[in-house]
């Protein structure tokens, strides 16, 4: 059984920095690509950025030059590095997944999220 495991949000002050975390659990072949998504109450869950397994980064535009993806194959884990953050950054964070079950079988997977929440 394949997990999604976030960590690291939290109350942050504007201009602070945090960072995300999401750890991948289970048995699997691989994971493909990864990505972080943020939702608000009454909103649709968008993507924040996303990495592939060859490391190429895209980024929302509210967030280019602030947020930071990367991911550590051995540990399993991808991160966001959050700077300069806003308080229209505050919602739930939720990281995302493609893996590989089996041969050929691919999908995606979802984490519990993790609130963050930016004071002005």
């Amino acid at each position: 059984q394949v997990q999604l495991v976030e960590s690291g949000g939290g109350l942050v002050q504007a201009g602070g920095s945090l960072r995300l975390s999401c750890v991948a659990s289970g048995t699997f072949f691989r994971i493909n690509d990864m990505a972080w998504y943020r939702q608000t109450p009454g909103n649709q869950r968008e993507l924040v950025a996303s990495i592939e397994s060859g490391y190429m980064t895209t980024y929302a535009d509210t967030v280019k030059g602030r947020f930071t993806i990367s991911r550590d194959n051995a540990k399993k884990t991808v991160y966001l590095q959050m700077s300069s953050v806003k308080p229209e950054d505050t919602a739930v964070y939720y990281c995302n997944a493609e893996i590989e079950t089996d041969y050929f079988v691919r999908n995606k997977f979802w984490g519990q999220g993790t609130q963050v929440t930016v004071s002005s």
